[in-house]
């Protein structure tokens, strides 16, 4: 038991581990209910505060004190905020959100708000209070931040980890802007430590975000992020008006507002750095957040290349040679490489999903998961909560949830795919599409709960993604859609070996919807090719083929390509292969194997040699027949027709015998069937030849 000493000097004994409002309950029901805060020992906690020793407390209500209304305005504020993003979610929050005399909050929309869209507001704060909503504090994030020293910070988290609102915390914390703010930060883990206090509105603050930058040109690109900086230089006009920077540098700062295209934007945020360290006697922190958006699009709509220059000098002047930085931090999704655009950044401390840095400042623990249902009276929900939403991992941190998945799980109530559908995850398809025929068959095996397990490299080079399923996987890692299950440290060749798996059930679901929508056509034509396929049906395999290419494939898909240049049939092969997944039960597949004189593409052994069994819409009756699969795309330099290369394909399989290991196998050599497939761009010629068993 612990003796708490309250206002009027009275003792009360309580055990040791509850919290202030539980305290405030045993108190008096009807002093809980109206409760916005406490003091303990003369310092503002919340509620939820845990009492662990003997201490003075001065429960606080909107009456009582100015804690209090403080307390309550502050709360109040970010309900308006949450309520007026439900209502305009393409509504950007600035600044707030509590004043001496109440609340405000400045928000970024292209219209007014109406009196009509204010009753709209008010009502659904009033839903959501109703809906008893919880707070989980990061301020965490600050202190671990600031105490590493780390010149440049970059930080990768998969998508809706609150990346963006943890740099919006730090934003509120350092910058200038909110001195004297303390308020936003009373009751919060960050505020307990004096020297913190110290440091809180101290620092020039430039924050900008490359999330909306998507541009399908590199001129488009480098027109949005000129637009970031030019919103930085508008925000900061009043600095025209300071004695601190010289009359040229003034001509040269309203140039740039005038004719941005006309600069050199790579050093610009240098150059504000300069500005804004000597105007307020202080170097700059610099927060980018989602820097990695732009290299993304740049490799999907094929500018890599000359995003990579521009990015680096960006970079480069930013973070390395500018005089005038005191910190800086960056977030994204991937790492990208060094060799990319970080090849000058030797002061780049970097933080992956690997790293145990940082591991519980992004996503909700589980602790805080099951606090978040005890509260919402879901208790009884904590083991099918913890199937779908549970399973990340950050360094050696795991049982890692999504925030995204649980909020909106404690809104609706219902199991759903939250985060999976907050994204198109268009990247992702595409790699596991085009992926090899390894690929595809992996995917399959995870789909199936098993694991694998690869090597990694953490630093994505995006051109490189199509001929390395190495980087495929990493990628998968720090997109969140696989978790690291166990790592063997360097292994006798001197390298770690991950195992990975498939995240939670909620991703299970994403990628099974995902692979349905792939061959998702009007008359289900894959499957309709796959039993032409068994039953050597080459008029029906023509037919549904080019069907499904004509609905699936683009010139995306089958030009251009890494590895298309390499082995241009290696993009057919994987295809195909994925076709052929829903066989497991029936059949052996597997690929680039060595069999006669040479290696096949393609070779799938009936498991039961005997077997009359056929699945789905293939008649029984007849023994599974072992197949031989050879993929040619036509070569301009030898072949003048689709004809004439399917002809090569045939003749490849005969001449390299690769019968020879299905009937080595127990297969009846008169019941193998050959296909050739011929591939130009969208169109595919299918021949072959088969002599069914009696």
């Amino acid at each position: 038991m612990i003796k708490i000493t309250l206002k009027d000097g009275s003792i009360k004994e309580v055990e040791e581990g509850k919290s202030v409002f539980d305290v405030a309950k045993e108190i008096s029901e009807g002093l809980a209910r109206v409760a916005t805060c406490a003091s303990v020992d003369g310092k503002v906690v919340d509620l939820r505060y845990i009492l662990n020793k003997d201490c003075n407390l001065e429960i606080h209500t909107f009456e009582s004190s100015l804690e209090g209304k403080k307390a309550y305005w502050h709360t109040t504020s970010h309900i308006m905020a949450q309520a007026i993003k439900r209502i305009k979610p393409e509504t950007k929050l600035a600044i707030g959100p509590s004043i001496d005399e109440g609340f405000y909050y400045d928000f970024d929309v292209e219209k007014n708000f109406t009196d009509e869209d204010k009753e709209k507001i008010e009502a659904e704060m009033k839903k959501i209070i109703k809906e008893n909503c919880f707070y989980v504090d990061k301020t965490g994030f600050i202190k671990e931040w600031w105490d590493n020293k780390d010149d440049v910070t970059l930080i990768t988290r998969p998508r809706r980890f609150g990346k963006t609102l943890n740099m919006d915390m730090l934003r509120c914390f350092f910058s200038n802007e909110y001195k004297d703010r303390g308020e936003l930060f009373e009751g919060l883990n960050i505020w307990e430590d004096e020297k913190y206090r110290e440091i809180q509105g101290a620092y020039p603050v430039i924050f900008l975000s490359f999330a909306g930058i998507k541009g399908n040109t590199f001129e488009l690109s480098r027109k949005q992020i000129s637009d970031r900086i030019i919103d930085l230089y508008e925000s900061n006009r009043f600095l025209l008006k300071s004695d601190c920077i010289s009359d040229t540098e003034k001509a040269r700062y309203i140039s740039f507002l005038e004719n941005p295209m006309d600069e050199d934007i790579s050093f610009k945020l240098n150059e504000l750095s300069n500005y804004l360290s000597r105007y307020y006697k202080k170097k700059v922190i610099i927060l980018l957040d989602e820097y990695d958006t732009p290299m993304q699009e740049a490799y999907v709509n094929g500018y890599w290349e000359e995003l990579v220059a521009f990015t680096r000098s960006l970079f480069n002047s930013t973070f390395k040679t500018n005089p005038y930085l005191e910190r800086a931090i960056m977030t994204g999704i991937t790492r990208v490489s060094k060799e990319s655009i970080f090849s000058d950044l030797n002061n780049l401390k970097v933080i992956t999903v690997t790293s145990d840095e940082y591991s519980k400042c992004f996503g909700f623990t589980e602790e805080e998961v099951f606090d978040a249902l005890d509260e919402q009276e879901l208790s009884s929900e904590k083991e099918k909560v913890k199937k779908w939403y549970d399973g990340f991992t950050f360094g050696t941190s795991k049982d890692v949830y999504n925030p995204w998945s649980i909020i909106n799980f404690l809104d609706e109530k219902k199991y759903k795919t939250y985060w999976a559908d907050s994204s198109s995850n268009g990247l992702v398809s595409q790699l596991i599409q085009q992926g090899s025929s390894k690929t595809k068959v992996i995917m399959e095996e995870l789909l199936e709960g098993k694991s694998i397990k690869t090597k990694l490299d953490e630093q994505i080079v995006f051109n490189q993604l199509d001929g390395s399923s190495e980087a495929i996987w990493s990628l998968l890692l720090a997109c969140g859609y696989l978790k690291v299950d166990y790592v063997d440290f360097a292994n006798s060749e001197g390298n770690n070996i991950y195992e990975l798996s498939l995240t939670n059930f909620e991703v299970k679901k994403m990628f099974e919807k995902m692979i349905d929508n792939w061959f998702k056509t009007r008359d289900d034509s894959s499957s309709e090719f796959v039993s032409a396929l068994i039953q050597g049906d080459l008029d029906a395999m023509n037919y549904y083929i080019n069907e499904i290419t004509a609905n699936i494939f683009s010139c995306f898909d089958v030009a251009g390509k890494e590895e298309s240049r390499i082995r241009p049939e290696n993009f057919y092969h994987g295809f195909v292969l994925g076709l052929m997944v829903d066989q497991i039960d029936n059949y052996i597949i597997t690929s680039n194997r060595e069999s006669g004189f040479g290696r096949y593409d393609i070779m799938l052994e009936p498991i039961n040699k005997n077997s009359a069994k056929y699945q789905g819409s293939i008649p029984t009756g007849r023994i599974l027949p072992g197949i031989i699969i050879e993929f040619k795309v036509i070569n301009p330099r030898k072949e003048n027709t689709l004809e004439e290369t399917v002809e090569a394909a045939l003749k490849q399989i005969e001449e390299k015998n690769y019968d020879a290991e299905l009937i080595g196998r127990g297969v009846n050599p008169s019941n193998i069937h050959h296909y050739g497939f011929a591939f130009k761009g969208k169109e595919v010629l299918i021949d072959g030849n088969r002599k069914d068993a009696s």
